[in-house]
C-alpha cells in the first residue's frame, strides 16, 4: 500500500492521482484551519467540524511534509485499530477472526486508505463498539467524535441494549458532542458552512442510482458525467428524481431501523456491533454518493462483527471483502470506464453495488431474524460469560 501510494503519480494502476487529494486539497484546507476558520465557501468542504482537527493534526509531527505526516498517522491509526481487534480477539468468547479481515481485506483498496482520512474516522467507530461492553459513556464519547467528523459514526449506538445501557451510551455522546461542537464554533469562523455545501450534491456515477444512469445512457439518456462538488456526477433530465427516490430509500431505512429497535427482544453481546455494520450498510447503498473509501467504514465494522463468535454478520463480512475487491478495479484501474459508461465501466459499477445491495438486505434479515425470535425460542447462549450477560435487555424496559 505504501508503495503504491508513492507510485501514485506514475499511476502504476489505472488513473492514479488517488494521493493528490492530500497533497493539494487537504494540505489548503490544512492553510485555512490554522488560521482559525473553516473553509467557508469552499464546493468541497463538505465535512462536520470535527474533521477540522483531524486535517490539523500531521502539524504535530514537525520535520514531515504534510504529504508525509497524514500517511504517518493514518498508518498509526491502522496500527491502532489492528491492536484493538486483536487484543479483544483473545479475550474468552472472543476471535481472532476480525483483526484477521482487517489486516488482510484493507489493501484490497490499494492505497487509497492511506490518502483519505476514513482509517480516523473508523477507528472511532471501532473503538467506540468495542468499549460498549467495559464502559457505556466510553463508548458515547468515541461514537460523538466519530460522527462529529464524519456523521456515520453515530450509527454505532442504534444497537445498544434497551434500558440503562442506551441511556448512558447516548447521553454521553449528546453531551460529548454539544460540548465540542461549542468549543469548535468558539476556535473557529464559520463551522457549520459545510451544510450548505453538502446539500448540494448530486448522483455519484459510482452510487446505486449512477449505475442506473449507467446503463439508461445505453438505452439512449442523453444525461452527462462531470465533475461537481469534489466527485463525478451525472447531469441531465432525471437526475433530480434519481436524487429523490435515494433520499426517500434512506428514509425508509431508518424507518425499518427504528421499527428492528422496537421489536427486537432479544439482545448478545454481539447485536450491537451486528447493528451498526447492518445500519451503516443500509444508509451507504441508498446513499447518492459510494466513493470506494466507504468500503474502509464497513470493513472495519465488519471486523468488529468477527471478534464475537455471536455474530450474526460472517457471511455480510464475505460479501463487503468481494465488494472492497471490486470496488478497486472500478477505482482506480478501470475508472476511465466507469467515467465513459462503457459496458465494461457499467457492469463493473453492477457488481460491486450488487454485492454491496445484496450485503445490506442479508445483514438486516440476519439482524431481524435474530432479535425478534418469540418468546421462550432461545434463551443466552450457554457460553456466554455471566459479566456480559448483564448487557442484555430488560424486557419491561422502555422502547427506546
Amino acid at each position: 500500500m505504501l508503495w503504491l501510494l508513492f507510485q501514485d503519480d506514475r499511476a502504476p494502476l489505472g488513473v492514479g492521482g488517488i494521493a493528490r487529494e492530500v497533497h493539494e486539497l487537504y494540505a489548503r484546507w490544512y492553510g485555512v484551519l490554522a488560521d482559525g476558520a473553516f473553509p467557508a465557501g469552499d464546493r468541497l468542504w463538505q465535512y462536520p467540524p470535527g474533521a477540522g482537527p483531524v486535517l490539523l493534526s500531521p502539524g504535530l509531527l514537525p520535520g514531515l511534509t504534510y504529504f508525509q505526516a497524514f500517511a504517518t498517522l493514518t498508518l498509526a491509526t491502522d496500527l491502532l485499530v489492528t491492536v484493538v481487534l486483536a487484543r479483544v480477539g483473545t479475550r474468552p468468547g472472543r476471535s481472532l477472526r476480525g483483526a484477521a479481515l482487517w489486516t488482510a481485506a484493507l489493501p484490497l483498496l490499494l492505497h487509497i486508505p492511506l490518502a483519505r482520512y476514513d482509517v480516523q474516522v473508523t477507528a472511532f467507530a471501532v473503538i467506540s463498539l468495542l468499549t460498549l461492553s467495559r464502559s457505556t459513556r466510553a463508548c458515547g464519547v468515541f461514537a460523538a467524535l466519530g460522527a462529529l467528523v464524519k456523521v456515520w459514526p453515530a450509527l454505532t449506538l442504534i444497537g445498544t441494549p434497551r434500558g440503562r445501557t442506551t441511556r448512558e451510551a447516548w447521553t454521553s455522546a449528546a453531551v460529548t458532542a454539544g460540548v465540542l461542537l461549542l468549543a469548535l464554533a468558539a476556535l473557529f469562523r464559520d463551522p457549520f458552512d459545510f451544510l450548505r455545501q453538502q446539500g448540494g450534491r448530486g448522483v455519484q456515477i459510482e452510487s446505486l442510482g449512477g449505475t442506473a444512469l449507467s446503463f439508461a445512457r445505453h438505452a439512449g439518456w442523453p444525461g452527462r458525467v462531470g465533475y461537481r462538488f469534489g466527485a463525478m456526477e451525472f447531469t441531465g433530465p432525471y437526475v433530480s428524481s434519481v436524487a429523490a427516490v435515494s433520499l426517500a430509500l434512506t428514509v425508509t431505512a431508518f424507518g425499518a431501523l427504528l421499527l428492528w429497535r422496537l421489536r427486537a427482544r432479544h439482545w448478545t453481546p454481539a447485536t450491537p456491533y451486528d447493528a451498526a455494520l447492518g445500519a451503516v450498510l443500509l444508509f451507504t447503498v441508498t446513499s447518492r454518493v459510494i466513493s470506494p473509501q466507504y468500503l474502509v467504514w464497513l470493513l472495519g465494522l465488519a471486523a468488529v462483527c468477527l471478534t464475537s463468535r455471536q455474530t450474526t454478520q460472517r457471511p455480510v463480512a464475505a460479501l463487503i471483502t468481494a465488494a472492497a475487491a471490486v470496488s478497486t478495479l472500478a477505482y482506480p484501474v478501470l475508472y476511465d470506464d466507469v467515467v465513459a459508461c462503457t459496458w465494461t465501466g457499467s457492469l463493473l459499477m453492477l457488481a460491486r453495488n450488487g454485492l454491496l445491495v445484496t450485503a445490506a438486505g442479508l445483514s438486516f434479515h440476519r439482524l431481524w431474524t435474530a432479535g425478534t425470535r418469540p418468546e421462550g425460542s432461545e434463551g443466552p447462549t450457554p457460553s456466554e460469560p455471566a459479566h456480559r450477560q448483564r448487557d442484555l435487555p430488560d424486557r419491561t424496559a422502555s422502547a427506546i
